[in-house]
C-alpha cells in the first residue's frame, strides 16, 4: 500500500468523525431551542410571563457576570 492510500483513508476517517460529531452537536442544538421554546410558550400560555419578563432578569445576570469578570481580569489585562 502506498503512503497516498494510507492518506487517503485517514482523511476520509477523520472526515467521517467530524461529520458524526458535527450531526450529534447539531441534534442537541435543536432539541435544546425546541425545549427552551415550548418552556417559553409554556409559561406565556399559563402565567401570562412574556420574553420580556424572562429576559430582563437574564440580561442582568450576564452583565453583573461580565462586570465581575471584567474586575477579577484587569490585574492580568494590565487596566
Amino acid at each position: 500500500m502506498s503512503i497516498d492510500l494510507l492518506i487517503l483513508i485517514a482523511a476520509i476517517v477523520v472526515s467521517w468523525l467530524i461529520f458524526t460529531w458535527l450531526v450529534t452537536v447539531l441534534k442537541a442544538t435543536v432539541k435544546t431551542a425546541i425545549l427552551i421554546a415550548l418552556l417559553v410558550l409554556g409559561l406565556q400560555l399559563l402565567f401570562g410571563i412574556g420574553m420580556t419578563e424572562l429576559w430582563s432578569p437574564v440580561q442582568g445576570f450576564l452583565s453583573q457576570t461580565w462586570e465581575k469578570g471584567q474586575e477579577m481580569l484587569a490585574p492580568f489585562l494590565g487596566k
